[in-house]
């Protein structure tokens, strides 16, 4: 069963406060404990705001190390990088940003490339935060030729490359992901997401655990440690 904490905002500042607060929490506590923190962050829209207050805060940010829970297969100055929009935000502030993999025609290498590049990354993640699709995907596991391959993948692997068939039409393109098993392995995991649509959805993907039809249903149901969801409605 999939064990979840659920954190409702009525309004979006409040959503941004609270998620830009924790994952603030989540690096002191890291670094505290370990002498540095590694966050694996996803992209979209929906976090944004909450990284731009992260970035406000005075962190020991030379300690930390982010990357992005998946990419699209573009130049990191296309509008579809997520690390490039990782790098504007963290990188003024001394952060290590490192991107998943370069563009790469061939996603099956650039998929291997993005795992030996987080072979050298200090393990497990301190903090994984997973946004949703409105279809139910995670990362970049998404139905499609290598959507078993994201969500089987043995403990060792921690990124694949995936082909997504449809193509999302937002962003048809090639992508490098984290297992899902890479995302389990976090110290903690987190969601954030907004609308009515989507909290239903993610609320039957919890209820179905390992029988979801849903990529976020299927990675979550083997997690070991709770999830907390921030949502708002906005």
């Amino acid at each position: 069963m999939i064990e979840a904490e659920w954190w409702d905002y009525e309004e979006r500042d409040e959503f941004v406060d609270a998620v830009a607060g924790d994952i603030g929490f989540i690096i002191e506590s890291a670094i505290d404990a370990r002498g540095s923190a590694v966050l694996a962050l996803s992209g979209g829209k929906t976090p944004i705001a909450a990284y731009e207050k992260l970035a406000r805060a005075k962190l020991e940010w030379k300690r930390v190390t982010i990357f992005p829970v998946d990419d699209r297969l573009v130049k990191v100055d296309d509008p579809m990088s997520n690390v490039g929009m990782l790098a504007r935000i963290f990188l003024p502030k001394g952060a290590r940003v490192m991107p998943l993999s370069a563009d790469n025609p061939d996603y099956k290498g650039a998929g291997a490339a993005a795992d030996a590049r987080l072979q050298d990354v200090s393990w497990p993640p301190d903090l994984v935060l997973l946004g949703m699709g409105d279809d139910g995907h995670t990362g970049s596991i998404f139905p499609g030729p290598d959507y078993q391959a994201a969500l089987d993948a043995p403990k060792a692997r921690r990124a694949i490359g995936v082909m997504p068939d449809p193509m999302p039409e937002d962003a048809p393109v090639p992508r490098v992901t984290m297992t899902a098993a890479a995302i389990r392995s976090a110290r903690a995991l987190m969601i954030a997401i907004t609308g009515e649509k989507k909290k239903a959805l993610l609320e039957t993907a919890i209820a179905e655990g390992a029988s979801s039809t849903l990529p976020i249903g299927r990675v979550l149901a083997e997690a070991d440690q709770a999830v907390d969801i921030h949502w708002s409605a906005e």
